[in-house]
């Protein structure tokens, strides 16, 4: 509709409405025989009456309003528009000598803000009705509300602002007895976390939206466990820390992921301790276009540094974090993207001469199990002679800080990946001995969401309809996520004095058919019903379980509650030369023979067959 055909349209329904109005109030007071006299005050106060209390209107802006958004401000402004032209028609009537009876007054106010009112907000029903499509209509969303609070009732104040997005609040629940049976904006509390199950099959939920920001992680991942299990779908609202100025967007809720049911605190970090070693050094990352590298240039960038380097052989992944570091900081961050193989030493010095770097995160590296002990060579390439490029360079530049990224695969490893890792380690170890760089090495888990984890894979899986494939049943990892283990990585290294492996908190180990059948419930799905999972046999090279400490390396606590360090190992750098100069030479034999060569150079490793 035309915007001036609509406010003349509003103006002559108000005109009625006040009429009206004024006319019940003659029938209330009179009882339906009005006297003559006060049909002519009537007669003589009409048009007055009318100008007055349209240019209210008009003042109050009920006409530039536009009413398919209507909410509670509008409401306020109808009804301060109503009583002004009520009491200024009141004022005129006293000053001209001929009013309406008080009480007509009074009734006017009261209809005409009920049918002004009403007739704007119709508007806005209709306007939502229309806006939504059939498809939506049929397939919205019973939603359950887990948290009857403020966060609670903003949310089902949003659902209702914006039914287009598909959600219909049926119900609260709340782990507060004092709460059960009452209600919030006309929707019930209908119990607790133990009533969930029934709840669910009597209420017919699709959803349950988990809406208290002030959860802990460990309260969160209670609550999850529980609601993961009716079947529904879940989605949460960000931590109270995530929200900002208290406000609340439908926009907010997002998926509830696997990261969530974790648990894990958030980390703690020294700013201080590490803005000592970071602001205003240049900090080479490499592998910086990888999961790990990408979130420690991330995580880099927040101390400042006098110039971040992203180094890595893959130009796409390094290209997107430039993009997005440069859109995000803009004028405000120095960095170079650099393509380069840690394999190939001159081109590090070239690079180490161009630029005089402090500090060295070195994330670069194989690590897929499977395909590396397909494939033997190019793990004793990359992650042992591309190490030792580097960790040479890296000293002979007196670079301030070189930080190996190792991996629980290297305690007691049963493939190849896990035994080069292993040598890296020993690597850094013997450097150090040698060399004014501090060498140290920080060792941690599996990384969720990371490439080539697992998560991704059954994600995949799911949204292809299964089945989701693992490979034993008994088969467990440690897992934390991606901020968590570059944050950690980033104080290790500023408590670092030299020659140190620092393991990281990984918390307890997680079995992989658990995670499988979690991600299952959260997308809405059941186990073995509706996803099937499908056990496939380890694969070469894998075990059931992972360690993060050798028997010999002992274990000691740090500053940080999630950082421990094992004992220095005793490693001679010209014993790791000569080693490392004979694999170079066996490049060119049969794979058999370098797994011989590294089962005798790691004495930890048993080659899983």
């Amino acid at each position: 509709m035309n915007k001036k055909i609509e406010q003349i349209l509003y103006a002559l329904l108000d005109i009625i409405f006040i009429h009206a109005s004024i006319f019940a109030g003659y029938f209330a007071r009179f009882s339906w025989n009005i006297p003559t006299e006060y049909l002519k005050i009537y007669r003589l106060s009409a048009i007055p009456i009318t100008f007055i209390m349209i240019f209210s209107f008009y003042v109050f802006k009920l006409y530039k309003s536009i009413w398919r958004y209507a909410s509670i401000n509008e409401l306020i402004s109808v009804i301060l528009a109503v009583t002004s032209g009520a009491i200024f028609s009141y004022v005129y009537g006293e000053i001209i000598g001929y009013r309406l009876p008080l009480s007509v007054y009074f009734i006017m106010w009261a209809l005409t803000i009920l049918a002004s009112g009403g007739i704007r907000f119709l508007r806005r029903l209709i306007s939502s009705i229309e806006m939504l499509p059939k498809d939506v209509l049929k397939k919205s969303a019973r939603v359950l509300v887990y948290g009857a609070g403020d966060a609670g009732a903003l949310v089902v104040k949003e659902m209702r602002k914006h039914p287009e997005l598909g959600y219909i609040p049926v119900g609260f629940i709340d782990d507060d007895k004092n709460k059960w049976g009452k209600s919030i904006n006309g929707i019930n509390i209908l119990g607790g976390r133990e009533d969930l199950d029934s709840i669910v099959i009597n209420k017919d939920i699709d959803e349950i939206i988990i809406a208290i920001p002030s959860l802990n992680n460990e309260d969160r991942k209670e609550i999850l466990e529980v609601c993961s299990k009716t079947g529904c779908k879940l989605k949460i609202l960000p931590g109270v820390y995530e929200l900002i100025e208290g406000k609340i967007s439908i926009n907010q809720i997002r998926d509830v992921e696997i990261e969530d049911l974790l648990g894990r605190e958030p980390v703690e970090l020294n700013i201080e301790e590490i803005a000592g070693y970071l602001k205003n050094k240049t900090v080479l990352v490499t592998g910086g276009g990888g999961s790990i590298g990408s979130e420690l240039c991330r995580q880099i960038v927040k101390f400042n540094p006098k110039k971040l380097l992203i180094l890595d052989i893959n130009e796409n992944g390094a290209y997107e974090l430039q993009t997005e570091l440069q859109f995000k900081y803009g004028k405000n961050i120095d960095l170079d993207v650099i393509i380069a193989s840690i394999r190939e030493k001159n081109r590090l010095e070239e690079i180490f001469n161009k630029y005089k770097i402090d500090v060295v995160f070195h994330a670069a590296a194989h690590k897929h199990v499977p395909l590396m002990e397909a494939n033997p060579k190019e793990a004793i390439k990359n992650n042992i002679i591309g190490t030792m490029n580097l960790a040479e360079v890296s000293s002979k530049y007196n670079v301030n800080k070189f930080v190996l990224i190792s991996t629980d695969k290297a305690v007691n490893p049963t493939n190849i990946m896990g035994a080069t890792k292993r040598f890296c380690e020993m690597i850094i170890q013997a450097m150090d001995k040698v060399s004014k760089t501090e060498f140290v090495a920080v060792r941690f888990g599996n990384v969720l969401g990371s490439n080539g984890s697992v998560i991704p894979l059954f994600k995949k899986q799911i949204k292809e309809g299964g089945p989701i494939t693992v490979t034993h049943p008994e088969i467990n990892r440690y897992f934390m996520t991606i901020p968590e283990a570059a944050q950690l990585v980033i104080q290790a290294g500023a408590m670092a004095k030299g020659g140190e492996i620092f393991i990281l908190d990984m918390g307890e180990p997680v079995k992989i058919v658990d995670l499988a059948k979690n991600l299952i419930r959260l997308s809405g799905l059941e186990p073995e019903k509706d996803i099937k999972i499908v056990f496939t046999g380890l694969r070469p090279g894998e075990k059931l379980y992972e360690e993060l400490l050798m028997d010999e390396e002992g274990l000691q606590k740090t500053a940080h509650k999630k950082i421990f360090v094992g004992k220095p190992g005793n490693y001679d750098i010209n014993d790791i030369k000569t080693k490392i100069e004979i694999l170079k030479e066996n490049l060119s034999a049969d794979d058999e023979t370098l797994f011989t060569i590294m089962e005798e150079y790691v004495p930890t490793y048993k080659r899983n067959k």
